[in-house]
């Protein structure tokens, strides 16, 4: 087995049982809420902006490893960065995840969220790994619906 792929079972393991920022955020200034029907994976995500500042976030919601994960390891890479900053995670994510297999990315702005990468392998499983990422671009958005990934 890979080096990548055992850190991605690790990190996938360790974000699902001890997520990061899993909290209702009091005083969220943007609100949004994500379901993936495929995997039956529900989220709502909570910022708390300053200006054009993520200055916190937090999560609540049900869902598989991978979604879970996901949504906790985003949380961690955009805390603190601006609407552009977490645009560009976002960009380079989704190309890393959709990406056909062998096909290069770039990883300059991912960080951990690499490890995610070999979820490019399953294809049923992006949705649950992008998830976190498309709520939010809703909250971001202030789009008051519930997104989903169908």
């Amino acid at each position: 087995m890979s080096e990548l792929r055992e850190l991605y079972q690790e990190m996938v393991l360790d974000h699902n049982s001890r997520p990061r920022n899993f909290k209702k955020l009091e005083g969220a200034t943007h609100q949004s809420e994500g379901y993936n029907p495929l995997c039956g994976d529900r989220i709502t995500l909570y910022l708390k902006m300053r200006g054009d500042l993520i200055e916190d976030l937090g999560f609540q919601g049900t869902g598989c490893a991978i979604s879970r994960a996901s949504a906790s390891m985003m949380t961690q890479s955009i805390k603190g960065k601006t609407i552009e900053q977490a645009e560009e995670i976002f960009g380079a994510f989704h190309k890393m995840v959709t990406r056909d297999v062998g096909e290069p990315y770039d990883s300059d702005d991912l960080g951990d969220l690499e490890v995610l990468s070999g979820v490019a392998e399953f294809p049923a499983r992006v949705k649950c790994a992008s998830l976190s990422w498309h709520t939010l671009n809703a909250a971001l958005e202030g789009k008051a619906q519930k997104i989903s990934t169908e």
